[in-house]
């Protein structure tokens, strides 16, 4: 059992986050303790533990909503602490709702909107996850503002803390980058702020997609030297913080829809990222399923995570939504989770992705559909929690040996980057022209991932001549479904909009119908746009 903690900066950082995004700035902004006083002299000093406490608080932002968890003391204000300002239930409920994977049975302001594919600018939910993003971007600036080398030897830091530093400035800079790319995945030209720019109430210009795209990509470049090496399982010390392999998996990922983004392939870029995470000696998990399980610290397949800890990480957002959002009632005890909410089912559609494939019941991924736990695999009346679509059970509160953790609070690390898919993007960028990578590797990594879950080798083999795009996506969708990527899948084949690819309820209608290109991007905050006048806001919104 994991026994390292986050360690939480639980006082307030004051005016150190400011210098952030338009109406953000108000969030962020503090009153200094003494006007005669600079406040980073206060909280800073020669010693290296509150520069680890800022450092913990970037990671912890990923995990929970602030520092009481739950609704309570938020990072992000004018949303909902525990559903709205999470990074991790944000980015579950855009990548998710709006595909043919998941619809929710609440009827939460916004949730309907991205069930139906008929969201606005004023949608709360699109609004948090963006706020949430860009403060854990304040977060980072804040923290390289701080560790500069001048600064340091200002404060008497000593030459061994200092080096230390450096890799901690380096996990800052990816973590910014992890950030950016997020907006630049769902909102593409947005708000840009580094270290660089003025603290205060300055508003900042507005980067161009092509523009965002360069700078992640030369600041993950630029940082890797500097991250630590990497390293596979639990390890006491560093685990849950990112290494180069995260870096080169996000480089990997970045590469492979950069023809999305900028409209510029570079699938011959993601093979070699993808090989490079390939060489360390990450192992696909022998069982598909415990992989989302309690003790899924000690997978060698998992790159980066986001760790939870039981009550140390309690949140209302996060993995307690994962796991007590999807179960049925009836499961609570099995899944060990706080609750039984039901309000995510899957459609109909994930139940066809599956069919798609011949002898698809023994593919043990195919088992957390829980058809046992319907009466109608089609969602007829949204609002229904029970008996409407089908409940999925893929994460547990539970050790792979059937034991329980010290609580029902979650313990399950939510896998933001496994091999499981730099495997796919290695094969999908293959598919698509990419050099330095080769179609027999591509189809064995793809044979290999299938047989992990099958019990029969040669019902999960396929042959070359299977291996397409098409299958490419079904095959994503079998192995990704609920893990937060679906809804950039589908854009990047061009299935999200239009109506080559119809699900039910897409567009608000029960059989779905085509929806306008312009979704594939969200709008940028209603509130953020009339805040700054540096903005414009996406085509369409």
């Amino acid at each position: 059992m994991k026994t390292a903690k986050y360690t939480i900066l639980l006082f307030v950082l004051l005016s150190l986050m400011t210098g952030g995004v338009s109406s953000c700035v108000d969030d962020l902004n503090t009153i200094p303790l003494d006007k005669e006083e600079l406040v980073s002299d206060v909280v800073f000093g020669s010693e290296i533990g509150p520069y680890q406490e800022l450092l913990a608080k970037i990671y912890a932002g990923l995990a929970i909503s602030g520092n009481s968890g739950g609704d309570g003391d938020p990072d992000v204000a004018g949303v909902d602490g525990g559903s709205q300002a999470s990074f991790l239930r944000g980015l579950w409920n855009l990548q998710q709702l709006p595909t043919d994977e998941a619809h929710c049975a609440w009827n939460d302001v916004g949730i309907p909107d991205l069930n139906y594919n008929t969201w606005s600018a004023s949608n709360v939910f699109i609004k948090g996850f963006y706020y949430r993003l860009y403060y854990q971007i304040n977060l980072a600036n804040a923290f390289l503002r701080e560790t500069t080398e001048e600064v340091l030897n200002s404060r008497g830091v000593s030459a061994a803390d200092q080096a230390e530093i450096v890799s901690y400035r380096a996990e800052a800079r990816f973590q910014r980058a992890l950030a950016y790319y997020y907006l630049l995945d769902m909102f593409r030209n947005v708000p840009f702020v580094n270290e660089e720019s003025p603290v205060g109430s300055t508003l900042p210009p507005q980067i161009m997609a092509a523009d965002l795209f360069d700078y992640i990509e030369k600041e993950l470049i630029a940082c890797e030297p500097d991250m630590l090496d990497p390293f596979v399982g639990y390890n006491t010390t560093n685990y849950g913080r990112a290494h180069k392999a995260a870096n080169w998996a996000l480089l990997s990922r970045l590469y492979l829809n950069a023809e999305t983004y900028i409209g510029v392939k570079k699938y011959t870029e993601s093979i070699t990222y993808s090989k490079k995470v390939m060489a360390v000696n990450y192992l696909l998990d022998p069982v598909y399923a415990n992989v989302f399980k309690a003790d899924n610290h000690k997978s060698a397949e998992i790159i980066f995570p986001i760790r939870y800890e039981g009550e140390d990480t309690q949140t209302w957002g996060g993995m307690t939504f994962l796991l007590s959002s999807t179960e049925p009632s009836d499961l609570q005890a099995e899944v060990n989770a706080v609750g039984a909410w039901q309000g995510n089912r899957a459609t109909s559609a994930l139940l066809r992705t599956f069919e798609r494939e011949y002898q698809h019941e023994a593919d043990s991924r195919f088992s957390m559909l829980r058809l046992d736990y319907t009466e109608n695999v089609e969602i007829v009346d949204p609002s229904l929690f029970t008996n409407n679509g089908i409940p999925v059970v893929k994460y547990y509160n539970r050790n792979s040996d059937g034991t329980l953790p010290p609580s029902n609070i979650a313990f399950t690390d939510f896998p933001l980057f496994r091999l499981g898919e730099i495997y796919l993007n290695y094969a999908e960028a293959v598919l698509r022209g990419g050099t330095g990578g080769d179609a027999a590797t591509a189809l064995q990594l793809v044979n290999n991932l299938r047989k992990r879950s099958y019990s029969d080798d040669n019902a999960a083999a396929i042959t070359a001549g299977e291996l397409t795009l098409d299958y490419i996506l079904d095959e994503r969708g079998r192995e990704f479904f609920y893990e937060a990527q679906r809804r950039t899948d589908l854009v990047r084949f061009g299935k999200l909009a239009g109506s080559s690819y119809l699900w039910p309820w897409k567009g608000n209608v029960p059989e779905g119908r085509a929806v306008e290109s312009y979704l594939n991007v969200f709008p940028i905050p209603a509130d953020d746009l009339g805040a700054n006048i540096n903005l414009v806001q996406n085509t369409g919104y």
